[in-house]
């Protein structure tokens, strides 16, 4: 079938490539619109603009939007203007749950259909494919399945629920990601200030062979270990792109107990203070009821 695909940054571009290789003809469409046309050397129907990409589609027209969450409503509201009664909108991005119900409501009013599609697989989805959780009404989301089943892997997308639904379970999933992640951290940490001189990489290696906690995470922590056990040209300075707060949030708004996926959120924003002033107060107070020696600045 026919797309369009509307933002060609790192998910997008490799997205537009597998659509391509499955049959697919994809519009392609980027404000860098060198992009573009380099996709379109590589079988892409080229658009300089977004307008210009939906009038190459034959009605009902389907638009793939992946861009920045920051920028998705201003796409969102340029592409509905020239969007029809029975089209498709899906949004493929990194979006909050709550604005995915509402930009649903929004467009439902001129009969537009939306499509939430929770998007996981990372820069490695070209080769391997992408898991994909779908929210939206069911007419619509079985009119995309050519190509939600050309972007997965075998087994790897789902109807999840109506419009919201998509991004919930992916916000779920990157909170769950979080936590993974740091459990990693800590457990290589400990072993890194063993009294013993352990080969980190072959631990992950054997771990992710055969092991109650082997991932693909693991597979990808053996990558960079490979590479440098010490990491030293990584900074320990992680940022959050937003997911794992919004599932704390949610946990909150539910009633549900979430310490590890919260703590793992918290961890990160720790990793980004040069000087913890709450860790200052903590010596402080140490010194001042105990007579604990502190470390001068």
């Amino acid at each position: 079938m026919r797309l369009a695909m509307i933002g060609l940054g790192k998910m997008g571009y490799n997205m537009t490539l597998r659509l391509l290789r499955a049959g697919h003809e994809v519009v392609a469409a980027d404000r860098n619109v060198d992009t573009a046309r380099e996709l379109a050397g590589q079988g892409a129907i080229f658009a300089a603009t977004l307008p210009e990409a939906l009038g190459k589609l034959p009605p009902p027209r389907v638009v793939w939007v992946m861009v920045p969450a920051q920028v998705t409503d201003e796409v969102i509201e340029e592409a509905s203007a020239h969007l029809a009664a029975g089209d498709i909108l899906i949004d493929g991005g990194n979006s909050n749950w709550k604005d995915s119900r509402s930009r649903s409501s929004r467009l439902a009013q001129k009969a537009i259909h939306f499509c939430d599609a929770g998007t996981s697989g990372g820069i490695w989805g070209l080769k391997n494919g992408y898991c994909l959780m779908v929210g939206g009404p069911i007419e619509a989301v079985k009119r995309c399945e050519p190509v939600f089943r050309a972007l997965a892997p075998e087994g790897g997308y789902a109807h999840v629920g109506p419009a919201g639904a998509g991004h919930y379970v992916k916000m779920v999933h990157n909170g769950i990601e979080y936590g993974l992640m740091e459990a990693y951290a800590e457990g290589f940490e400990i072993m890194k200030t063993a009294p013993y001189k352990l080969d980190l990489r072959t631990i992950a290696s054997i771990w992710g062979r055969g092991s109650v906690v082997r991932s693909w995470l693991l597979e990808l922590l053996e990558v960079e270990l490979a590479q440098d056990e010490d990491l030293k040209a990584i900074k320990g300075w992680v940022e959050d792109s937003g997911e794992g707060r919004w599932t704390v949030q949610a946990a909150i708004d539910q009633n549900i107990p979430a310490p590890i996926i919260t703590l793992s959120l918290q961890a990160r924003l720790r990793s980004r203070q040069e000087e913890s002033y709450g860790a200052k107060i903590l010596a402080a107070l140490r010194n001042e009821f105990g007579g604990h020696a502190v470390k001068k600045a």
